[in-house]
């Protein structure tokens, strides 16, 4: 009898690749509070329980989100009444911006919207923060040590966006320069199969359980961000 394509291929285990919801990184007069304490929105909550009930049927066996909050709570409403332990990796936390009061306010907005497109190398960095380079290095690695683990078949992973931009392109082998055409909506969903081999395989890119088509959602995160950080007329620069 003819083997079967099941019969004939281990099967994949699955990674659920999440960004965490949505969150305010700004104040009403446009200081942005310090990005390791930002929890989510009303907003954000949603997301994450559109994403709960997406997931509802996925018999999820493990969950690592960074060891931020708003990526810890994300994964606590996506996880709700399953009984499963959060597991934290700091190497997952987003690229590590720098001081934006620093930034000549003549260059604010190429700073902000430059972030994540053009000549990307390894020594590029993240708004006067840290190197594309350095992001690369901590977060694959934890990815590697994930994979090495042979304890799960159905990992739920809740990070952030940046982190999710360099996972998938390294999935999909591409260059740092791919990473400006992968957009991560807040509360995003991505799905990546991984073969016995290691050989990965993408499924889904940037899923949004809560708004699947996408309507309204025209901006990118850091045009939103840009718009968000931006000084008003009525008062001074944060």
């Amino acid at each position: 009898m003819q083997a079967t394509e099941n019969q004939r291929h281990t099967p994949r285990r699955r990674i659920y690749l999440m960004r965490h919801g949505e969150v305010s990184y700004f104040d009403a007069a446009g200081r942005p509070y310090y990005p390791a304490t930002v929890p989510l929105n009303a907003e954000g909550q949603h997301q994450a329980e559109a994403a709960a009930r997406e997931l509802a049927g996925v018999p999820l066996d493990r969950v690592v989100a960074s060891d931020l909050i708003r990526s810890v709570e994300t994964a606590t409403l996506v996880t709700a009444g399953r009984g499963l332990v959060i597991e934290t990796r700091e190497a997952l936390r987003e690229i590590h911006p720098g001081r934006l009061a620093d930034l000549p306010p003549e260059d604010v907005e190429q700073a902000f919207l430059g972030a994540f497109t053009g000549e990307i190398s390894r020594d590029s960095r993240f708004l006067a923060g840290e190197t594309f380079g350095s992001l690369l290095d901590r977060v694959l690695g934890c990815f590697h040590e994930l994979l090495a683990l042979p304890d799960w078949r159905h990992l739920l992973v809740v990070a952030h966006g940046g982190v999710n931009r360099a996972l998938l392109a390294h999935a999909f082998g591409a260059g740092l320069r791919s990473i400006g055409a992968l957009e991560q909506d807040a509360g995003c969903l991505n799905i990546i199969d991984v073969d016995a081999t290691g050989r990965l395989l993408v499924r889904l890119v940037n899923h949004t359980p809560y708004n699947p088509s996408k309507l309204g959602l025209e901006l990118t995160t850091m045009e939103r961000l840009l718009q968000q950080y931006r000084p008003q007329p009525d008062r001074g620069r944060p």
